[in-house]
């Protein structure tokens, strides 16, 4: 039951990462464009990270608990080695101001984890495809809904002067801005859900069907919002900053085009990275002014960073495994 417990501890410690890690997703855009102060802005999208827990179901914890990786060869060895690869590789992105997907980082940590005990045939294939599909899927989307989405504002605000559409789109981003942050809450404080529903199934405390209880639902949420937050600060200038320069027009694009995006995974139970799908959208504007806008070396750092984020949390978490399960063997 100790073991449980801490368990249970470091998935929220990986919730809060990842609210602080991708608190940059929900404020960048607003912060850049100077329509919220930070601290401002931080309290916007943590008030709305949690409210996302009275508007949307549980389908994508239920892929997270049970559609990963095989519930029978999973035990609480299994998901803590999970935790700490997601966690390591959460923390050092964070450190150094890359906005990585930590949705993969505990995608790749629990496989891994579950490849070093059981073998390949622990992963359910069906939903591991799901999520690489997404790798590549979900920035695209974002990408090409940005675009549409700003032609088509720019043409309904036309005949409107300079200064009345940027008067309008400081108002409008703080929409926005509050419907990315409830999408961003949805799709990614469920990951810990998740997790957490398969320790309690694992260990016995929710009966014999898997299920996520409504405490554990307000507890992630909870976590999460506290990380947002804190904020990751390095992190928000690499997206808000860095990538390309953001007007409160190009803003509330990016925003509303990735939080559609975001939303219509959630209701399908898919786990996408939310940290793609804005920087699909930030990049999706930029480029609409022109392709130079975009500062195409940062997003090729970026772009390495998600490639590796799977790959080097799985890595983690196979090493953890072997050595957490031999150390176990001195303390029985």
């Amino acid at each position: 039951m100790t073991f449980a417990i801490l368990i249970i501890v470091l998935a929220l410690v990986f919730d809060f990462y990842n609210g602080m890690n991708d608190a940059a997703n929900s404020i960048a855009t607003v912060v850049s464009t100077r329509v919220l102060s930070p601290f401002q802005a931080v309290l916007w999208a943590a008030f709305f990270n949690f409210a996302a827990a009275f508007f949307f179901g549980v389908n994508v914890a239920n892929t997270i608990g049970k559609g990963i990786v095989d519930v029978t060869v999973v035990d609480n060895f299994v998901i803590f080695s999970g935790l700490i690869g997601a966690i390591i590789c959460s923390a050092t992105a964070t450190h150094y101001g890359l906005p990585i997907s930590v949705s993969h980082s505990i995608i790749g940590g629990y496989g891994g984890a579950a490849i070093a005990k059981a073998g390949f045939s622990s992963i359910i294939m069906s939903g591991y495809t799901k999520v690489l599909i997404f790798i590549f899927l979900a920035p695209i989307l974002a990408f090409v809904v940005a675009i549409l989405f700003s032609v088509i504002t720019l043409w309904i605000v036309r005949f409107n002067s300079p200064y009345k559409v940027d008067k309008y789109f400081r108002k409008l981003q703080l929409v926005s801005a509050a419907f990315y942050s409830l999408s961003h809450g949805a799709n990614d404080a469920q990951k810990t859900m998740g997790i957490i529903a398969v320790v309690l199934f694992t260990n016995g405390l929710i009966g014999d069907t898997f299920h996520v209880p409504f405490g554990v639902v307000i507890l992630s949420y909870s976590v999460i919002s506290f990380g947002t937050l804190v904020g990751g600060w390095k992190v928000i200038r690499t997206l808000g900053m860095r990538v390309t320069k953001l007007t409160p027009f190009s803003g509330f694009s990016a925003e509303t085009s990735a939080g559609l995006t975001i939303s219509l995974a959630s209701v399908f139970g898919i786990p996408v990275s939310t940290t793609h799908t804005i920087t699909g959208a930030i990049i999706g504007v930029g480029s609409l002014k022109s392709f130079s806008a975009v500062r195409w070396g940062v997003a090729r750092n970026i772009l390495w960073a998600w490639v590796l984020t799977i790959p080097l949390s799985a890595g983690f978490a196979v090493l953890t495994f072997y050595l957490s399960t031999y150390l176990s063997k001195f303390f029985k």
